[in-house]
Formats: structure tokens, C-alpha cells, sequence
């Protein structure tokens, strides 16, 4: 079992940065790929950004270039850096957590936990 927590959330204007922060408890992280996800209000949940197992990182064209997602195996938690925010940015951000293999990690399916999510307000 993996317990995931989000925090670092907040109501930002645009141009600005926040870190997400999402901590595992239950197994560390290097069994698993780890990945953000965001919903906002009306759309479907979407892939952010990943953390695979084996180090590799993919991003969203749509933050490609402004998040950067990194994991601290001492801490057991991962990181997503979010610089120059824009307010289509806003969302609740979710964290997953996959076992490791050869799936697409962009596919919300795949993940066997999830965080509760913490939003993420960008205003103009």
C-alpha cells in the first residue's frame, strides 16, 4: 500500500511559481513511476508530468519548458516545479503513483494510487 499527500497549492497571479510537493508513505518511491495529473472545472483529468521509475521525465507539451518534476528519494517525495503560471494552469493537481513497467504513464488507468489533490488558482 501507498499513501500519497499533496501540498503546496494557492491562489497565485500569472507569471508567478509554485512547487508541488507530493510525499509517499507505505513503500518508497523506486518501485513506482510517479505522475501529476490536473482537472480543472468542467474538463477531464489530464496528464502533467512524470517521474518513471528508472529516472526518466515527460512532460505535457503544455507546460513543457515552465514545470520541472524531480524526486527527493530521502524524503520520498516528488517535486513539480511551476514557473511562469498562467491561469489556464488552474486545476486541482493530483499525484499517482504506478508500479514500475512498460505502461503509457500519460493514461490516468494505469496509476494504483492517487492523492487527494490540491488546488492550484492562477489569476490574471
Amino acid at each position: 500500500q501507498v499513501q500519497l499527500v499533496e501540498s503546496g497549492g494557492g491562489l497565485v497571479q500569472a507569471g508567478d511559481s509554485l512547487r508541488l510537493s507530493c510525499e509517499a508513505t507505505g513503500r518508497t518511491f523506486g518501485y513506482y513511476s510517479v505522475g501529476w495529473f490536473r482537472q480543472a472545472p468542467g474538463k477531464e483529468r489530464e496528464f502533467v508530468a512524470v517521474f518513471r521509475w528508472n529516472g526518466d521525465t515527460y512532460y505535457a507539451d503544455s507546460v513543457k519548458g515552465r514545470f520541472t518534476i524531480s524526486r527527493d528519494g530521502a524524503k520520498n517525495t516528488v517535486y513539480l516545479g511551476m514557473n511562469t503560471l498562467r491561469p489556464e494552469d488552474t486545476a486541482v493537481y493530483y499525484c499517482g503513483a504506478a508500479l514500475k513497467g512498460l505502461q503509457d504513464l500519460r493514461l490516468g488507468s494505469v496509476y494504483n494510487y492517487w492523492g487527494q489533490g490540491t488546488q492550484v488558482t492562477v489569476s490574471s
